[in-house]
């Protein structure tokens, strides 16, 4: 359980970071405006619920929250999240070797679960998986742009229950913009046009939204174009090779494009369109993977890298409504397709020796069906009322990656395939009641899902393939108890699970000059999670505060181990990934807002986790939780302007609570652990006319160095390189947006 003094301090200062603490009753002071609603929530049970209303954490993430904060990426956008982070190493990799920052912003992280174990979702659509391989990685939170979005709901906890596999350690469910979000009421046209600059990354940004109705129809279009350049750090070495710590330099330009059509059929059904097109393209200049002097044949004297990620998407939806109907009152149906790509180009000069590059590709195709049915049962001689959910969710998607390139390693030829072409197939079907009496909600969910990786042996010369199926049973019990305004406890225990990969279950590749290979494994298992949270959420007058503690347990890591060979060209050592390890993750997370009067709020937060993995018993920590972080801010709102501070503040990373990690020789060493550090941010908004907003943004005021533990994990302590994983210092961003 949670140390004493750790939940004490989480308990005793009971406070919550913006934007998301998203109370359920209305805000109430004597000099206060009309009372706010509390945000809702769709992910926490597929059905709406106020987030004060659901038995776990989730919080939300808001447009306006976005343009207010001046968000560029996942990143900015979930800066004062607690428990969140988005890793995002430095751009130091190298053609063949490293791939250090190649992914850019990997994905996210919850709770010290990160990656594939996070799901993702854009519209009930999943996000493409991650891959790593050599100096092949691509992330996933690139696939994303932020001014399309209109809410982000952070799901806390497995999410199995709700979605399938995947949502091992949360889920992030991410909503576009509709058109009536453009449209002012009582208006067939409107949207708006905005442009910003950020300092950070030298990056200008233009938007342009448009929407209109006519009777049945709606409509929108929106476009993105974003232009800059290598994001900003405290390093101060410029020397054109590994010795370097200040930024490689790097040209990058987005494009994003949104489309939506809403067609009313009749009071009950409307019919949707939506287009969504993602495209971004990087080059970088990799001064960082140059050679030091004295040079050798093989050194590296220069290194130009291309990179480019795709994501179009085709979703058809249909939506019934009929709060009068006897049986079934909602039902949402989802067509969708999607087509992803990432392309890695490496154009590498070396000294004498023949020059080499590497051209990657990872592709993932999806297409899928998935239909929620909403019933509810209100007791006639009773005041128990029942909302019963049900539906099914099939998506399949074929998985392809190429390695390409000239001068292969030892003993290979290009192009290769690091994993067969496979089509993966998720099915599965859940039933949720949500049973409401008097103040008492008692939910529970069961969920069976089935998986199928089928591989192809076309073109892959890795080895034996085999075709993997699989199934799991996750359950859940939520319960929340509104025993007083003052008190409203809740519980909710739940499992989760998720499915291996393609490229964890038949893989293939062969380096003798190295002595390793490895080879795929036809009997893993899917990774488990076993989860417990409790919480209590109250308000007291002007003033709203959440504690959680939570409890997480999670069976049959999937880890690449060594698993035979002697490491020579006769007798390689041999890879595997293998369900290996299991693990535990414990925590404390608070929140609260505090309504001064129509004008002030002042919001706080603190979460605090700490977890180890086990293998053949003996524990290791878990490297991939964040330090205690603690959040404070202030903002005022006179409706024509507005002025915010936040404060944030991360505790140091202990070495004992970090693991050991790979020196230049190979033999392992300790890792740098980040001191503790704290920033302060300002902003102010300003409406010079009703249709006009301004917006400024200046962050880190004090031009603080410092290292966030989620970027600079896994690097060396003795490396001779750390101030280039540091942070940005002092920088500006700004944004002006009209509306018509």
């Amino acid at each position: 359980m949670l140390r004493k003094s750790t939940l004490a301090l989480a308990v005793g200062m009971a406070w919550a970071s913006a934007p998301a603490i998203a109370a359920g009753e209305p805000t109430s002071s004597p000099e206060s405006a009309p009372a706010r609603l509390g945000e809702v929530t769709v992910s926490a049970t597929r059905t709406e619920r106020r987030v004060d209303n659901v038995p776990n954490t989730v919080t939300v993430t808001t447009s306006e929250d976005a343009e207010q904060e001046g968000a560029r990426d996942l990143k900015s956008l979930f800066s004062d999240e607690l428990g969140v982070e988005v890793r995002t190493a430095p751009a130091r990799f190298t053609a063949a070797g490293a791939a250090t920052g190649r992914a850019g912003s990997e994905g996210i992280n919850i709770r010290g679960l990160e990656g594939n174990q996070v799901l993702m979702l854009v519209d009930g659509v999943r996000v493409p998986n991650g891959f790593s391989f050599a100096s092949f990685a691509t992330g996933r939170a690139d696939y994303l742009d932020v001014d399309g979005i209109r809410t982000a709901e952070i799901l806390r906890g497995p999410a199995s229950t709700q979605f399938g596999s995947d949502g091992l350690a949360g889920a992030v469910s991410f909503r576009t913009l509709d058109p009536a979000d453009l449209l002012k009421a009582g208006r067939s046209v409107g949207g708006f046009v905005r442009t910003g600059y950020a300092s950070v990354d030298r990056s200008w940004n233009n938007t342009v939204g448009v929407a209109g109705r006519s009777d049945a129809w709606q409509g929108m279009l929106q476009a993105t174009y974003r232009k800059g350049h290598e994001v900003d750090n405290k390093g101060t070495n410029d020397a054109p090779n590994s010795s370097r710590t200040e930024p490689n330099p790097a040209d990058y330009n987005s494009r994003y494009v949104l489309a939506k059509a809403l067609y009313t059929l009749n009071a009950t059904n409307q019919f949707g369109l939506t287009l969504e097109s993602q495209n971004r393209k990087q080059d970088t200049e990799v001064y960082s993977a140059r050679a030091v002097p004295p040079l050798t044949s093989t050194s590296a004297i220069d290194l130009d890298t291309h990179d480019r990620i795709t994501r179009d998407r085709v979703s058809l939806e249909h939506r019934y409504t009929d709060l009068n109907a006897p049986w079934m009152q909602r039902a949402e149906t989802r067509l969708y397709w999607q087509d992803a790509k990432v392309e890695q180009l490496s154009i590498e000069d070396r000294l004498t020796a023949a020059d080499r590059t590497r051209d990657n590709t990872y592709k993932q195709g999806l297409v899928g069906l998935s239909s929620l049915f909403e019933s509810n049962l209100v007791g006639a001689t009773s005041s128990i009322n029942q909302r019963i959910s049900y539906g099914f969710d099939w998506n399949k998607s074929k998985v392809e990656g190429v390695r390409d390139g000239t001068v292969p390693p030892f003993g290979e030829t290009f192009p290769t395939k690091p994993f067969p072409d496979t089509d993966y197939t998720l099915a599965g079907a859940f039933v949720q009641d949500e049973i409401e009496a008097g103040a008492v909600s008692v939910i529970p969910g069961l969920r069976f899902d089935y998986y199928k990786l089928k591989p192809s042996t076309d073109g892959f010369t890795g080895g034996a393939t085999t075709t993997l199926t699989d199934n799991a049973v996750t359950p859940r019990l939520g319960v929340v108890w509104r025993a007083a305004p003052q008190f409203a406890p809740y519980a909710q225990w739940a499992k989760g699970f998720r499915a291996p990969t393609p490229d964890q279950v038949n893989n293939g590749f062969t380096n003798l000059a190295s002595g390793y290979t490895s080879i795929g494994n036809p009997n893993l298992k899917a990774e488990r999670a076993d989860s417990i949270e409790l919480g209590v959420r109250s308000k007291f007058n002007a003033l709203r505060t959440s504690v959680a503690i939570f409890d997480n347990s999670y069976d049959d890591f999937i880890s690449q181990q060594a698993v035979g060979g002697a490491g020579t060209p006769a007798n390689p050592t041999v890879f595997q990934y293998v369900n290996l390890a299991n693990a535990r993750i414990r925590g404390a997370e608070a929140r609260a807002e505090w309504q001064f009067n129509s004008r002030w709020v002042g919001t706080a937060g603190i979460a605090y986790a700490k977890g180890d993995s086990e293998t053949n018993g003996v524990k290791t920590p878990l490297d991939t939780i964040s330090p205690l972080k603690a959040v404070l801010g202030v903002r005022y709102d006179a409706g024509t302007w507005g002025a915010r501070v936040n404060l944030t503040h991360s505790a140091a990373k202990s070495a004992s609570n970090v693991g050991t990690v790979p020196g230049p020789t190979g033999a392992p060493t300790a890792q740098f652990t980040s001191p503790s550090w704290t920033t302060v941010d300002v902003g102010v908004t300003w409406k010079p006319m009703a249709n006009l907003t301004v917006v400024a943004n200046l962050n880190n005021l004090f031009d603080e160095t410092y290292w966030r533990w989620s970027d600079v994990r896994g690097l060396a302590a003795n490396s001779n390189v750390v101030d280039a994983y540091t942070a940005p210092g002092r920088n500006l961003q700004a944004s002006i947006r009209y509306d018509f």
